[in-house]
């Protein structure tokens, strides 16, 4: 056992003790967040609009705070931006994390010396608490490799700019750095097809351990290794045991990945966001993902179906029900308020809080009422597969069809192949069977013929990777949204159809 491996197991033990302090008590620690939120926030910018020295509780907050998207808060934002002091958060911000919005351009997601360690601590946390139930520390000994954004970062009126994990690269701690993969100057590389290639180069020799990133971008990562050396990777990295991923549900990706890497790995999920880290798996035992109720975030919740009311009723952590799919809401220390993330999740345990992430509030199909979210398309396929146990799905995303030149209006799915199925009606009778099941209106419209039974896009291969790459998204933590409810997307795909 090496050093490392040695020190973070009374580490791994402290930390856990710790945690279980606030993981016991969810409602007064989400109470003292939000107490020590209004009170750092007061003598604001938006605490003077919102009168924050004049809330006494919750509800008062709630009346005097309205749901905002980004839009909505940019205002406040583009005054950050531009320097000035104390508009959000006390202060101005350690960084900006700049994302790219579907209908707001740039984003410029403030970062507080407050609010870093979200984003640092939770990270260390949830290694080491998957260290403090397995016992397992040896992965700490070898390579741990981070697909990440470069850390190059630029500066805005004199704050740090660049992608989230980028700025998280600048924070990695001393003692992980020595064994970090890539190195500085790979990471460095902002073209995703060079880099990967200098990655490949860094790494095939090296004892590789632990890796993390997307699902489909380390898919992509292993892929070219096994074409280079023709080999699959526990032959080329037998020391790799242990995944760490975020951003995409890993299931549809997972039997791909198994099959290229040769066995099973363990693997860890976790779920950051610009905005702050949010949860992380709690155990090896389900997937269920710790909600993280002390790391200066306070959190509501919106039934999902009721987001686009005019007022609609906000909950609390004390208030929310399990397997009811939430809108998630955040008031946080990087001065995000009332701030929709445009996740949705739902609760499957609340002893410990747990959660699952089931899609994004705007990721959804419901162009004749049916309201499909991403979960519902997931576990169709997942099931649809699991009767054709030979079918490989590269990737995938659902889009309308409305008014077609021939039939009725259905779903169209945009499918990448790695192995086809060997009866392709069949398996796209399957797959909209288990939707039907999943989905009530769905059902509702396929009987009452208002929608014909969904149809399968057979895309050519590489057809995901050469979409991304024209959209100047490939690689880094970008990701292809599971479903949209209009046609942007499915008409460059059906460019590629087969």
């Amino acid at each position: 056992m090496g050093l490392k491996s040695f020190l973070s197991k009374p580490l791994a033990s402290l930390i856990h003790n710790k945690n279980q302090q606030w993981i016991s008590n969810p409602l007064d620690s989400q109470k003292k967040v939000f107490n020590n939120l209004i009170s750092c926030a007061q003598n604001t910018l938006f605490g003077k609009d919102h009168n924050f020295n004049q809330l006494s509780d919750y509800k008062d907050f709630a009346q005097a705070v309205p749901i905002r998207e980004y839009e909505d808060l940019k205002p406040y934002i583009e005054q950050v931006v531009s320097g000035k002091e104390d508009i959000l958060w006390k202060g101005k911000p350690a960084y900006f994390a700049k994302t790219s919005g579907t209908t707001s351009g740039v984003k410029y997601i403030p970062i507080t010396k407050d609010s870093m360690p979200n984003h640092i601590n939770s990270a260390r946390d949830a290694l080491l608490n998957y260290v403090h139930e397995t016992g397992n520390s040896k992965f700490f000994d070898k390579n741990l490799m981070f697909l990440s954004g470069s850390p190059i970062l630029d500066k805005k009126n004199g704050i740090y700019t660049g992608r989230l994990s980028g700025i998280v690269n600048h924070h990695i701690p001393a003692i992980l750095k020595q064994n970090q993969k890539p190195s500085w100057e790979t990471n460095c590389i902002e073209d995703w097809e060079t880099k990967l290639d200098a990655i490949i180069d860094e790494t095939i020799h090296s004892p590789m351990s632990l890796i993390s990133g997307i699902p489909p971008w380390v898919q992509m990562y292993f892929d070219r290794i096994s074409a280079r050396t023709g080999k699959q990777i526990k032959d080329v990295f037998p020391d790799f045991e242990l995944f760490v991923y975020g951003g995409v549900n890993f299931e549809p990706y997972k039997q791909k990945m198994f099959d290229t890497i040769g066995k099973k790995i363990t693997s860890i999920e976790t779920y950051p966001a610009s905005e702050g880290f949010i949860a992380y798996q709690h155990s090896q035992e389900d997937n269920g993902l710790l909600l993280l109720l002390n790391s200066g975030i306070f959190y509501e919740f919106i039934v999902a179906d009721e987001y686009y009311n005019q007022n609609p009723k906000r909950y609390t952590i004390s208030e929310v029900q399990l397997n009811v799919n939430y809108a998630l809401i955040i008031n946080s220390n990087a001065g995000l308020w009332g701030y929709s993330i445009g996740d949705t999740i739902k609760f499957i345990s609340l002893e410990p809080v747990k959660i699952l992430v089931t899609g994004r509030i705007k990721h959804f199909i419901s162009a004749f009422g049916e309201h499909v979210i991403g979960e519902e398309v997931e576990k169709a396929m997942k099931a649809a597969c699991a009767k054709h146990p030979e079918v490989d799905i590269i990737e995938f995303t659902v889009a309308p069809s409305i008014n077609p030149n021939k039939g009725m209006s259905r779903h169209e799915w945009f499918i990448e192949f790695g192995t086809e199925p060997n009866d392709f009606l069949q398996f796209e009778k399957d797959l909209d069977l288990e939707l039907i099941k999943l989905n009530i209106y769905y059902k509702d419209l396929i009987s009452g013929n208002i929608l014909q039974a969904l149809s399968i896009i057979n895309l050519k291969p590489q057809s995901f990777i050469n979409y991304m790459k024209s959209e100047g998204k490939l690689g880094g933590q970008n990701k292809v949204p599971r479903l949209s409810n209009d046609r942007k997307i499915a008409a460059e795909l059906i460019k590629l159809a087969k």
